[in-house]
């Protein structure tokens, strides 16, 4: 016989008295419900009953094409019959907390039907459920998301019949999971394990990775996915790199694998142990050929099961499980230093011909960024990266000029603007009158001038001309393009008959295809009779100390977005760029073809289009240091001691100068 409650809330079947306003006592009467349960066998169509089973199979919850959630599930009892069950709900939270068949199931407020012959189960108005572990001896601790139910005694002793019961009846396998240390090519298991990362591959499929302390046999497929996707901090050693498994979920478990937290404890059923995978998806391009090795794909729909869920921390599946990963020490896990199994491709790309060396003495181990950004400068690191991006696109623009003494930096003039300092400094040109140089050269300008009155005037010094080197040191007024057969060039205006160097904005000396600069700041300017005393070789140095120049040094400024596995990182590359390049930013400031191998030299870290899988990785030696800025001090980062190595397969030629 059945007995159906008039509500399942205890608070709702409390009668309640009234009293006068004066009187706040209210007395309660409990109401005990008692519910009757029927056997499987026992079941006829047309009925609401309440039922206790054993689950001999069941498929996780899936969306509908409506609005709520479906699950199946097929049950038996002491009476050996088996029922099939579908549940629908709103919420997934509301479905069956079933973690392995053989688990224990109270079904309340189930309809029957008869559907193909046969009797079956269906929610109905007021359906709750509630679920055991259906492990003998374990405790009987219920399962549900329900804020009030019924269970006592008499519901402890079911539950433990049922277990008994089933043990006896070898109705579950004796392994419900396999670990991965046993797992067999071609083979269809579950899994438990706890996710450590996982990351979308693309819009029909998730990767996570996990571990359940076991070392597979056989070599495990690596799937590369872009650094920033990766969710969680996979660091694991060298040694532990088979204990780890590359999980691809597809189609329509990727909405419930993307809701998992890494740390979370995992049951992966109908997983698929898949040899020789080759092509991963979005992938293609930058991933190795891993034909021997052994990939493991949870492929979509429900068929046999398969699904995915999170088991709660208590639960006792996972005890075992968290014993063996205990055994792996903190040290073991958190090392910094062994963070290659997600920061280094586990296969080769093939002949590698280009890669960057630290030339440094450091003995520090290596680290990753995410180790980098919590500890405090000033300290040295080594670290292996790959480049996300880098600025400025325009390499030209890396270019600076640096002062030694203030130690500003500004931007290299283009010619544009260059070309408007000269223009401005002809408007105010006067005859130079200074007896000690010998001036008023007149000489052809290259195109002829659309302005005759215009005189190009050619000073040289006296004293440079007695000693036979006239044309070692040169003071031009106007503009031209002249003979590179003159060594140094200095450009010069006249205001009020007095000879006097341009502005410092403009190069204070052409030296064939060079230009120099000056500090404004820390340059005095002086232009006298004794210029050149003792000079035997003039080249920018000796130039800028007889005109009084603090001479402007020219170097590279680039800011990379460094990437690995666990974080992202900005750092500078200026004091050490010509060594990182192998090349001479005074060269690459006149030279395209030094221009060029910078230019390259990016290109191989960071090509054009290219995913994070075809680039390479770098092995840097990072320092870092504190700046203040508006009275906040922040810590900054800079490579430096690094070099790169190694020949280039691919050229990238320019045929013109790059925009300036």
């Amino acid at each position: 016989m059945y007995v159906w409650p008039s509500t399942v809330s205890l608070r709702a079947s409390v009668p309640r008295k009234i009293t006068s306003p004066a009187s706040t006592e209210v007395t309660k009467a409990v109401k005990v419900v008692k519910y009757t349960y029927v056997p499987l066998s026992d079941l006829k169509p047309g009925v609401v009953v309440n039922v206790y089973a054993v689950v001999t199979f069941f498929k996780q919850p899936f969306r509908t094409k409506g609005t709520d959630y479906c699950s199946t599930l097929k049950i038996t009892d002491q009476s050996n019959q088996k029922v099939g069950c579908t549940i629908f709900c709103d919420k997934l939270e509301e479905h069956p907390k079933i973690f392995k068949m053989g688990d224990i199931i109270r079904l309340h407020r189930v309809k029957t039907q008869l559907f193909n012959g046969a009797i079956s189960l269906l929610t109905s108005h007021g359906f709750s459920v509630v679920t055991f572990d259906g492990m003998v001896g374990s405790p009987v601790v219920p399962r549900t998301s329900s804020e009030s139910f019924k269970f006592g005694e008499e519901d402890c002793q079911v539950v433990e019949a049922l277990r008994t019961w089933a043990a006896n009846q070898s109705l579950v396998p004796a392994q419900p999971c396999v670990p991965l240390s046993a797992v067999q090519p071609k083979t269809y298991f579950d899994l438990t394990c706890q996710l450590l990362a996982k990351a979308p591959v693309d819009s029909s499929c998730t990767l996570l990775k996990v571990w359940d302390g076991s070392k597979c046999p056989h070599p495990l497929l690596d799937v590369f996915v872009e650094p920033n996707t990766l969710e969680g901090c996979p660091t694991l050693s060298k040694d532990m790199a088979n204990l780890t498994a590359n999980v691809l979920v597809y189609d329509n478990h990727v909405e419930v694998a993307r809701q998992f937290k890494p740390g979370s404890y995992l049951r992966i059923y109908n997983l698929h142990a898949v040899p020789g995978a080759s092509r991963l998806p979005s992938n293609d391009s930058g991933q190795s050929d891993q034909t021997g090795h052994l990939g493991f794909h949870l492929h979509g729909g429900t068929s046999y099961g398969r699904g995915l869920r999170v088991l709660p921390e208590d639960s006792p599946d996972i005890l075992d499980l968290k014993k063996i990963l205990e055994t792996f020490s903190e040290s073991d896990i958190n090392d910094s230093s062994m963070f290659e199994v997600w920061s280094t491709p586990p296969e080769s790309f093939g002949v590698l011909t280009f890669f960057t060396v630290m030339t440094c003495d450091h003995t520090v181990e290596q680290v990753s960024l995410a180790e980098v950004k919590s500890r405090s400068p000033p300290q040295v690191f080594h670290v292996q990266v790959q480049l996300k991006s880098y600025q400025p696109q325009r390499l030209y623009q890396s270019l600076k000029l640096f002062c030694h003494k203030c130690k500003t930096i500004r931007d290299v003039p283009d010619d544009v603007t260059v070309e408007g300092l000269f223009s401005e400094a002809q408007k105010d040109v006067g005859p130079c009158n200074n007896g000690y140089w010998t001036l008023v050269l007149p000489l052809p300008r290259e195109p002829p001038s659309e302005s005759p009155s215009q005189t190009l005037t050619l000073l040289m010094s006296s004293q440079l001309m007695g000693n036979g080197k006239a044309q070692e040191l040169i003071f031009l007024m106007g503009t031209c393009r002249i003979a590179s057969a003159y060594s140094n060039i200095v450009p010069v205006t006249s205001p009020q008959g007095t000879m006097t160097p341009l502005d410092l904005s403009a190069p204070f000396l052409f030296r064939g295809t060079k230009r120099y600069y000056g500090c404004k700041q820390c340059s005095q300017l002086k232009v006298g009779e004794s210029l050149g005393e003792g000079v035997e070789v003039w080249d920018e140095k000796s130039v800028a100390d007889a005109l009084g120049v603090q001479l402007l040094q020219y170097g590279l400024l680039m800011k990379l977005e460094l990437q690995d596995g666990t974080g992202f990182l900005e750092a500078l590359l200026w004091r050490d760029a010509e060594s990182f390049f192998h090349v001479s930013a005074e060269d690459a400031a006149a030279d395209q073809e030094a221009q060029d191998r910078v230019q390259e030299t990016m290109d191989r870290l960071c090509p054009p289009g290219s995913s994070t899988a075809e680039r390479p990785w770098m092995d840097l030696c990072l320092s870092a240091y504190t700046v203040e800025e508006n009275g906040q001090r922040r810590a900054c980062y800079q490579i430096c001691h690094t070099g790169t190595r190694g020949t280039n397969p691919h050229t990238h030629p320019h045929a013109t100068p790059r925009d300036t």
